[in-house]
């Protein structure tokens, strides 16, 4: 589209002095011609104005979404975080509410949960590919496609690239499985 404007303006220009050099002015109709020309370079001009404006309502768009994706980005972690923290507390209020019995076996209990779900952590982020993992996830949190994705980060373009998306899918899979755990 880029390439139109410029040659819509280039003929515009050229539309406008070719019959000032060109032409003999002892014809007749080269007033006539003069004209012709200088509403076609009109028109030309008037084209690319207008796929100049259609190309900046475009980049509006585009940074429009990009805006939108990483608000709703930030407000989903805003969101994690916040129901992180309301089940601690629940947690903490169900410990202190309990019995004096009960409070020792419950945080034994929580202990239990707290160090399993460490141990998770640590094995998921010793996973060879958990690196990769972060990049993917960085890249999607930047709005990157998929095709990018497979092409820049997992370097599977070409006739790799079917392999490329099933190892994405089987990643985030893997991940995201263990992220829920």
């Amino acid at each position: 589209m880029q390439l139109k404007m410029f040659v819509l303006s280039g003929a515009a220009v050229a539309l406008w002095l070719l019959p000032l050099t060109t032409l003999d002015k002892r014809i007749g109709w080269h007033k006539s011609m003069q004209g012709v020309t200088l509403c076609a370079a009109i028109a030309c001009a008037v084209t690319a104005g207008n796929i100049a404006r259609l190309q900046a309502e475009q980049n509006e768009i585009e940074e429009i979404k990009t805006r939108a994706i990483t608000a709703d980005v930030v407000d989903e972690i805003a969101t994690s975080a916040y129901i992180s923290q309301q089940q601690r507390q629940q947690e903490a209020e169900l410990i202190l509410a309990s019995p004096g019995d009960d409070v020792e076996a419950t945080r034994e209990a929580l202990e239990a949960i707290y160090s399993q779900s460490l141990q998770d952590d640590t094995s998921t982020s010793e996973h060879p590919d958990y690196p990769i993992y972060l990049e993917i996830c960085k890249s999607r949190e930047a709005g990157k496609s998929t095709t990018w994705i497979v092409e820049n980060v997992l370097k599977m373009g070409g006739r790799k690239f079917s392999d490329g998306k099933v190892k994405l899918q089987s990643l985030l899979n893997y991940f995201e499985g263990e992220r829920k755990r």
